[in-house]
């Protein structure tokens, strides 16, 4: 049985108008109805032309979000002998060889980002079917199989998030949270759409971007005027 819509759902919903916002339009009414009692993100949900069922149509790669996450990223690394120390001191939150994995293996997952060194990952990989339903398999596309822990780690605390399209062509991405400025906000998506223009898969024919929608987290979906963020200049926002 489905959930029903809250009143205060109903009521933001009724500010949300059927069609597709200019950028900065949509990013203020965004703000607008972000009215839960707690610090809610900002959402993106973009529809690409790509079947990520063929290899050559897939999408997976990470962004700097220049304004950061506006949340604490808690960092895990596996490595073994000197790179231990490393890690430590670079300010990752957890940091094992053999037993980490042994401690996630039993259901430890107090971690946002996981990151692996190259020589320690035919253990790591016996994670797999536990990690990657939650996409926190480590990967060197995603920037999180690497031997410069200290600029892995610097990078995701700081705002680097690592993202993909799903299994519909849909890229769900967090893009700050809604109490930042709106010009925070499109700086952060500005950033996400230059980033999923460059990584454009291979073998994406025709029209890539289809619709682009944003979201707090407990709020309406609002649709972005696809153009209009991609050809927006951000000192033309200023």
């Amino acid at each position: 049985m489905a959930n029903k819509a809250s009143r205060r759902y109903l009521e933001l919903q009724k500010k949300v108008e059927d069609r597709a916002y200019e950028t900065t339009e949509a990013l203020d009414l965004l703000k607008e109805t972000a009215t839960a009692k707690f610090s809610e993100s900002a959402e993106a949900h973009i529809r690409l032309g790509i079947d990520p069922k063929y290899t050559d149509q897939q999408l997976r790669t990470t962004v700097v979000l220049p304004k950061g996450t506006g949340q604490k990223v808690r960092v895990a690394v596996i490595t073994r002998g000197e790179k231990v120390a490393e890690a430590t001191n670079s300010g990752a939150d957890l940091v094992g060889s053999e037993e980490l994995i042994d401690e996630i293996q039993k259901g430890m997952m107090d971690f946002d980002i996981l990151i692996a060194t190259p020589d320690i990952m035919p253990q790591v990989a016996k994670l797999g079917r536990l990690l990657g339903p939650r996409g926190l398999m480590p990967s060197p596309k995603g920037g999180t199989v690497t031997f410069d822990l200290a600029q892995a780690i610097g990078e995701f605390k700081a705002g680097k998030l690592e993202f993909r399209a799903d299994r519909t062509g849909i890229v769900h991405v967090m893009f700050g949270k809604a109490s930042f400025s709106a010009e925070d906000l499109l700086v952060n998506l500005k950033a996400l759409q230059e980033t999923i223009d460059r990584n454009r898969p291979s073998g994406a024919k025709g029209r890539y971007w289809r619709t682009v929608y944003i979201a707090a987290t407990m709020g309406p979906s609002i649709q972005v005027d696809v153009n209009s963020l991609r050809d927006l200049k951000l000192n033309e926002a200023a």
